[in-house]
């Protein structure tokens, strides 16, 4: 990985964002898969240090959080009893929350839908949000949301979840479609959410760029992480692209730029500053 010009370095990671997997990349940069990776994961951990670094000193007032669903080597129902007491493979979680009018991803949080996951999501977001004053946030009715809510942020939140209810509808053999929704539930949990901002629309809009712009995050294909060390390097690197490099459709800026955490256009020289930190 060391030989690797900054050009070939720009056009794997180039390639790797918009969706392409490992083994096309391969073909596509003459480069080898094993090579790939290990780009990758050094990336990815200098990615997250820039995300520590730098996604702080912002002001949000509406905030939405959703979980998105992976997995990791196997998926869950086919993990042996002992494989299940692991951590680190089978069904894994990405909680994410996104600021409703500048679109940035302040924080995200990777592992089982568990208490403690969720704990280390809420926590880094409070974390993010120092000084930040008082804000708006609406989740689903995930269950360990509302106690771990109140827990960090206190009285000093505006929050509410909202419920989407699905149509049973038989798809029919060799369908494939998402269920219809067919009532949407609000519940204010704590302080006095505006109801126009009770919303979760922008999230789980976010979570389609994810799965498109993410291989590993397809569905019906054979795209999956081997390790969770690379689906948490495929994640920082994403964020840091999707904060800073890429413009936004609807705001003609990145969500950086959008939020004031940086006054231009970022490149991808500023990320492989970071590689090896």
């Amino acid at each position: 990985m060391n030989t690797l010009s900054k050009e070939r370095k720009i056009q794997i990671l180039s390639a790797l964002i918009e969706g392409n997997s490992i083994r096309s990349v391969e073909r596509i940069t003459s480069t080898h898969r094993d090579t790939i990776m290990r780009l990758l994961v050094r990336i990815g951990k200098g990615c997250q240090t820039l995300l520590d670094e730098n996604l702080k000193g912002f002001h949000s007032r509406y905030l939405e959080a959703d979980e998105i669903w992976t997995f990791v080597q196997k998926k869950e129902r086919k993990l042996t009893p002992l494989e299940k007491s692991k951590s680190d493979i089978g069904d894994q979680y990405v909680f994410v929350v996104l600021d409703a009018e500048s679109k940035l991803v302040p924080t995200f949080a990777v592992g089982k839908r568990t208490v403690e996951t969720t704990r280390n999501f809420i926590s880094e977001l409070k974390d993010k949000l120092k000084e930040n004053g008082r804000v708006q946030l609406t989740t689903d009715s995930f269950g360990p949301y509302a106690n771990v809510i109140e827990d960090y942020f206190g009285c000093e939140i505006d929050y509410a979840q909202q419920t989407k209810l699905y149509a049973a509808v038989n798809p029919g053999p060799g369908r494939y479609s998402p269920p219809r929704v067919s009532e949407v539930l609000s519940t204010v949990i704590q302080g006095n959410p505006d109801k126009r901002h009770i919303c979760t629309s922008y999230i789980e809009r976010h979570n389609l760029t994810m799965r498109m712009q993410l291989r590993r995050f397809t569905r019906l294909t054979n795209a999956f992480s081997k390790k969770l060390e690379n689906l948490k390097a495929s994640l920082a690197l994403y964020f840091a692209y999707y904060n800073f490099l890429r413009i936004h459709a609807t705001l003609r800026m990145t969500p950086a730029m959008a939020a004031g955490i940086t006054d231009h256009l970022w490149n991808w020289e500023n990320i492989l500053a970071y590689e090896g930190n």
